[in-house]
């Protein structure tokens, strides 16, 4: 193990906060381009002071950046917090938080009836960097000692499948709804938009073994890129293999685009979809999201193609929540750290 910090500090250093902590990490290992660095944290849970209404009252993220590379992720901005301004760094250093579960521990004290937690809003907990340190597994070993709480897991990865065990535990005592991402069935799309992430058939397969094992899990087709994910027919095919696998829920939201993502985003279309450039550049300008018009449209399609292959819901907890899946508050999630 190199125990040297990634950033060598000064006597006395202006980094403060989480940057501070970043920069004292020490180095876990290297490979595929990708770093890894310890990440000393006071506390594990978030409470989310969006106003927007979003349907989750506390965050949970194991990870800082995440390893997917996904061209279109909108968290790339929560690196700057750490003094890295370069949005490709969020995919290639991974910070891993010690001590997770004994935090977590002390953390559900604070969390109420009635207030639900989401694990994996920004960094996916099942990344490549799970198999080897496996904080989220630490993370629902902790929940499955624990009952009456609300919990909601996004994620890209089969990885989820590992766990099948804790999972079934977790719910037996605890409300637990899953929420597997699918942008695109077409894998070669997938690839160039998700270089690191798994096949999306993959992912549509780790739905049917959680579905079989009796857990709430669902779909997510967000972010909905336009001109690239947004036709009918692609939509329709997420909407209908997510049916065959026996996903409960399914729901989409258009792409929201920070400056700092679109440093990476634009160029990237400019490489693989450069007719589209200009089309993406007016409609962002100035804006992280594309007008409310649209969104409807996409909320549309999503519910008759819900209602032509039987997915009864767009969200997982019912109607009450209908109006808050997706969420459109992606913007306010700093406080998921």
């Amino acid at each position: 193990m190199i125990t040297s910090p990634l950033f060598p500090l000064p006597e006395k250093s202006p980094l403060v906060g989480i940057a501070r902590l970043a920069s004292e990490g020490e180095s876990l290992r290297e490979g595929h381009h990708v770093e890894y660095f310890t990440l000393p944290t006071r506390s594990l849970l978030n409470r989310s002071t969006s106003r927007r209404g979003l349907p989750f009252t506390w965050t949970i993220n194991p990870y800082r950046g995440c390893e997917f590379a996904c061209k279109y992720c909108y968290a790339r901005y929560t690196h700057e917090f750490m003094e890295m301004r370069d949005g490709v760094e969020f995919e290639q250093k991974i910070y891993v938080k010690q001590h997770a579960a004994e935090l977590l521990r002390h953390d559900l004290r604070r969390v109420r009836p009635g207030e639900a937690i989401a694990l994996g809003t920004a960094t996916d907990p099942y990344q490549p960097a799970e198999r080897r340190y496996e904080i989220t597994r630490g993370i629902l070993q902790e929940f499955a000692r624990h009952r009456g709480f609300e919990l909601g897991i996004v994620t890209k990865s089969n990885l989820i499948v590992r766990d099948l065990d804790l999972l079934r535990e977790v719910a037996l005592n605890n409300s637990l709804s899953i929420h597997v991402t699918v942008t695109t069935m077409n894998v070669e799309l997938a690839r160039i938009l998700e270089p690191r992430a798994p096949r999306p058939d993959s992912r549509i397969d780790a739905v049917r073994q959680l579905s079989e094992a009796g857990i709430n899990v669902g779909v997510s087709s967000s972010p909905v890129l336009p001109g690239i994910t947004d036709s009918p027919a692609g939509l329709e095919d997420v909407v209908r293999a997510a049916a065959a696998a026996g996903a409960h829920h399914i729901f989409a939201g258009p792409l929201f685009l920070k400056p700092c993502s679109a440093a990476v985003f634009l160029p990237f279309l400019d490489q693989h979809f450069p007719h589209l450039v200009e089309n993406y550049r007016q409609r962002y300008q100035d804006r992280s999201f594309l007008p409310p018009s649209y969104g409807k449209r996409i909320a549309q399609l999503i519910a008759q193609f819900r209602q032509k292959y039987g997915i009864k819901r767009a969200d997982p907890r019912g109607t009450m929540y209908a109006n808050k899946w997706p969420v459109r508050a992606l913007d306010e999630q700093l406080a998921l750290f």
